[in-house]
């Protein structure tokens, strides 16, 4: 969340970036009750301070009137003090609740505007691919193959869920090897994370864990929710740490399932692997000083760049719009795989995003760095990355590297995990 003393400040910036953001934000009321809070704040430590000096005095009373007057007047004080503090707590907690809903501050270079108004600043290395015989989609290729079932999926677990099989399963487990031996060299300390999180994590991480627009499942009559990716858990890690300035950049690449509802999508565009309710993911995650934030979130996305370069598959880059960013981002970039078989003629689809989220998750799970010489501690700036949601990868590599045989070619980089050249 941002810091309530910024948005006091800057109310008509936060406002305007509300605005610009498409969130409805009640960022006057914040700094009305901000005041009232001060002003109760003050008013609780007075009457404190004047109840202790009555106590003092009552020792040194003359007579056993004068000692009930004192005590009396204590009482009062102290009542005072208590109903003021009360009234400051019931507004600081609305406050809060308040500031939870404003987004983070939004980088002057990202495009204003809706999904449609995502700027193009790159492609891969890999062109787009002319095929000279009837495209299928990842679906129509994976049937005669024997490598999804969702109607067995649908019987266990019900719709949007699958199973993968033979040379799938390869292939899922090629990506994970693939993205976490290149992350590793990079300097990334490769975990597995939990698929579970509490409530608290979540919601310091910018997830809304329940309610009508939710994609979390969460486990009832608990505090645990099933994770809808690795930065959650990720972020969690360091949750009411403070780490030495020297310490970092901190680079996580996490391996884990990863749950999401995904409430309220349908059509051709989402069919098949592309949306579903599980799915695996090697995430990025960093934890860095403000000033390394920028050219973290740059590293970040050159390496999901290298990561698909080295899978042969043709992408292009976007600067995500500011209507468009999740609460915590500062800016986001998409990676957006061309898939022959999506849409009528071919469609770009979002393999992987990255975010710099500045100290917006840090300052909810409170994140801290301290540096030597220096008194207090500064708040850390968090970045996420997807290297791989293998599904999507697969998808993007199914369909481009379709043969006329309905075999599909294995890229290079991931056949020493696969095991063969061709798939069919």
């Amino acid at each position: 969340m941002l810091d309530r003393k910024f948005i006091v400040e800057h109310a008509d910036q936060v406002q305007a970036n509300c605005e610009r953001r498409g969130v409805s934000c009640e960022v006057q009321r914040i700094v009305s009750l901000e005041a009232q809070r001060k002003t109760l704040l003050t008013d609780s430590q007075e009457f404190n301070r004047l109840a202790n000096e009555v106590s003092k005095k009552i020792k040194s009373a003359k007579d056993n009137d004068e000692r009930q007057q004192f005590i009396a007047e204590g009482r009062d004080l102290r009542q005072k003090k208590d109903a003021a503090q009360k009234q400051h707590d019931e507004i600081d907690a609305e406050v809060l609740a308040l500031i939870s809903a404003i987004p983070n501050m939004t980088h002057p270079d990202v495009p204003s505007g809706g999904e449609e108004d995502a700027k193009e600043v790159g492609f891969g290395k890999t062109a787009v691919r002319t095929f000279d015989f009837a495209v299928k989609d990842h679906l129509e290729l994976a049937q005669p193959l024997d490598l999804v079932d969702f109607e067995a999926g649908a019987r266990v677990t019900g719709s949007g869920f699958y199973f993968l099989k033979n040379d799938a399963v390869l292939l899922d487990l090629a990506l994970q090897q693939f993205a976490i031996r290149h992350l590793m060299a990079k300097g990334f300390i490769p975990v597995t994370t939990p698929d579970l999180a509490t409530t608290s994590v979540l919601q310091g991480i910018g997830f809304t864990p329940r309610g009508p627009e939710t994609q979390i499942y969460s486990i009832e009559n608990s505090d645990l929710h099933l994770v809808g990716t690795a930065e959650i858990t990720l972020g969690g890690m360091y949750a009411d740490q403070t780490v030495d300035l020297e310490e970092l950049p901190i680079k996580l690449c996490g391996l884990s399932h990863c749950f999401r509802t995904e409430a309220g999508a349908a059509g051709r565009a989402s069919r098949g692997l592309y949306r579903v309710h599980q799915f695996t993911k090697v995430e990025m995650f960093a934890f860095t000083s403000p000033e390394q934030s920028d050219a973290m979130h740059e590293e970040l996305r050159q390496t999901e760049c290298e990561l698909f370069d080295a899978l042969e598959v043709p992408y292009r880059i976007v600067d995500t719009a500011s209507g468009d960013l999740g609460g915590p981002a500062y800016r986001k970039y998409d990676l957006e795989a061309w898939m022959p078989g999506r849409g009528e003629a071919g469609e770009w689809g979002e393999v992987t995003s990255t975010s710099n989220c500045t100290d917006y998750q840090a300052r909810r799970l409170n994140v801290r760095y301290k540096t030597k010489g220096e008194k207090g501690t500064n708040f850390v700036h968090t970045l996420n990355g997807t290297a791989f949601a293998t599904g999507r990868a697969m998808i993007a590599i199914i369909e481009n590297n379709q043969q006329a045989d309905g075999s599909i070619a294995v890229p290079k980089a991931l056949q020493p995990w696969v095991g063969k050249e061709k798939i069919g």
